[in-house]
C-alpha cells in the first residue's frame, strides 16, 4: 500500500487548510512524534483541546471500555454515558438541562436558536443577537455570522440577520446597543481567536445587568475557556458572573468529538420535542469519554496545576522576552495565554509558530500579531520548561 506522505493532503484533501509539513502519528501526554519519529513538545493542545494531553490513561480506558459495550442508539432512546455526563455537568455549574452534540459551532448554534426560539414565544419583535468584535463562535453560517470577524462570513451570500457587534470590554458601547429588540448577548469570557484578550469582571457583570433589565438571554461562549482551562471548571466561575446559556466543546472530550449546551429548566422548556436535534449528539462514546475528562480535571489537584502551570508559562515567556524582546505583554487566563509581538515584530505569528515547529515546540497564534499557548492542563514542570526552551531558542535565532 502507498505510503501517506503529507504530499498526500494536497492531491485529495479540500484546499481549505494548510498544515505544516510535517505529519505526527503519535502523541502521550504533552509530546507528538512525527513520522521520522522526531518529537515535538505540545504547547499548543490541539487548540486547547487535548486538555489531559495525548493518550491520558483515563481516558483510552474509558474509550476502550465503552466500545465494548454500545457506541451509538439514535435520538429517539437514550444512554447512561450521556446522563451520567449531564448529571456531572448540572451538579457542578450552574446549569439545570444539558444538550449534547458534537462540536463548539454545534453547541452555538443550539444556544443561538434556542436564544431566538425563547424570545419567538415570548416576544416575536425581539430577535437581535450582540456580539462582539473580533469574536470567533464556529463556522456555521449562523454562528460564524454572529462572530465578530467578516473575514470569516465574507463570500458566501446574504448572511443572516438582526446579528450586530459592539467593541469587546466597553460597556458603554453594549449599553448603547442594548434595546428591547435585543434577544441575546453573546460573550467569549476571554476572547481566543481574537487574540487571547480576557473579558474584565465589571463588563461581564454589566452585561449580566444589561440583560436582566431588558428581558434578553446572557451567552458566555466557553468553548474554548470551559472544562478548566482558565482555573476554574468554567470560566463563568472565575468572575462570579452566571450566564443563562452555556456553551463548551474542544476540552470536553479532550479530543473526542464532543459539544454541549447547558442551561436552565427555564429556558430549554421552550426546546420542546422536535424543535431541535442532532444525530451524534449524546452518542454513548463521546460521553464515556467526557465524563473520564471532567471527572480527571474537575478535582483540586488538576485545576492547582493549572494555577502553577500558567505562573511558569508567563514567568518563562517573560524571561525569554528579556533575552529577546519580542514581546509586548503576556495576557490571558490559566493556560490560555497570548503573547503579544511588539510593533517591530507585528504581523509576524506565523513565523514565530513555523521557526518553534522547527526547534520541536508547538505554538499557535490567535491572530498576526499574538502567539498563544494552550497546553494540557497536567502538563509537568519539566515538560513545559523543556517547551519553553526550545521556545527560546527559535525565538534566538529568529533575532539573531
Amino acid at each position: 500500500m502507498h505510503p501517506v506522505q503529507r504530499a498526500d493532503f494536497d492531491q485529495l484533501m479540500v484546499p481549505n487548510y494548510a498544515p505544516a509539513q510535517w505529519v505526527p502519528v503519535r502523541g502521550e501526554g504533552s509530546r507528538l512524534w512525527d513520522q521520522q519519529g522526531r518529537d515535538y513538545l505540545d504547547l499548543a493542545g490541539g487548540i486547547a483541546v487535548t486538555s489531559l494531553g495525548h493518550c491520558h490513561p483515563a481516558m483510552v480506558r474509558a474509550l476502550t471500555e465503552q466500545a465494548q459495550q454500545l457506541w451509538h442508539v439514535s435520538n429517539t432512546l437514550t444512554n447512561e454515558p450521556a446522563l451520567r455526563l449531564a448529571r456531572k455537568l448540572v451538579d457542578a455549574t450552574f446549569a439545570e438541562r444539558v444538550f449534547f452534540c458534537n462540536s463548539g459551532a454545534e453547541a452555538n448554534e443550539a444556544a443561538f436558536k434556542l436564544a431566538r426560539k425563547v424570545a419567538s414565544d415570548r416576544d416575536p419583535a425581539r430577535d437581535e443577537i450582540i456580539a462582539t468584535t473580533n469574536s470567533f463562535h464556529g463556522r456555521t453560517f449562523f454562528t460564524v455570522t454572529v462572530g465578530g470577524q467578516p473575514k470569516y462570513s465574507d463570500g458566501f451570500g446574504p448572511r443572516p440577520q438582526a446579528i450586530s457587534h459592539v467593541a469587546y470590554n466597553d460597556i458603554d458601547a453594549l449599553r448603547a446597543a442594548v434595546s428591547a429588540r435585543t434577544c441575546a448577548i453573546v460573550i467569549e469570557p476571554v476572547q481566543g481567536e481574537g487574540g487571547v484578550l480576557p473579558a474584565q469582571r465589571d463588563y461581564l457583570q454589566a452585561a449580566r445587568e444589561l440583560a436582566d433589565a431588558h428581558g434578553a438571554l446572557l451567552i458566555f461562549d466557553e468553548v474554548q475557556t470551559g472544562v478548566g482551562r482558565t482555573g476554574a471548571l468554567y470560566a463563568y466561575q472565575h468572575y462570579g458572573v452566571v450566564p443563562d446559556i452555556l456553551t463548551s466543546a474542544k476540552g470536553l472530550g479532550g479530543g473526542f468529538p464532543i459539544g454541549a449546551m447547558l442551561t436552565t429548566t427555564e429556558i430549554a422548556k421552550h426546546f420542546s420535542v422536535g424543535t431541535h436535534g442532532t444525530t451524534y449528539g449524546g452518542n454513548p462514546l463521546a460521553c464515556a469519554v467526557a465524563e473520564a475528562v471532567i471527572d480527571t480535571v474537575n478535582t483540586p489537584e488538576v485545576l492547582s496545576n493549572v494555577a502553577s502551570r500558567s505562573a511558569q508559562l508567563r514567568d518563562g515567556l517573560t524571561a525569554l522576552n528579556r533575552a529577546t524582546p519580542v514581546f509586548s505583554e503576556i495576557r490571558g487566563l490559566g493556560l490560555l495565554l497570548g503573547a503579544v509581538l511588539t510593533e517591530a515584530y507585528a504581523g509576524k505569528a506565523g513565523e514565530v509558530v513555523a521557526l518553534a515547529a522547527e526547534a520541536g515546540v508547538i505554538v499557535l497564534q490567535a491572530g498576526p500579531n499574538v502567539v498563544r499557548f494552550a497546553p494540557s492542563l497536567v502538563i509537568s514542570e519539566a515538560e513545559l520548561a523543556s517547551g519553553l526552551a526550545r521556545l527560546g531558542q527559535a525565538l534566538a535565532r529568529w533575532t539573531a
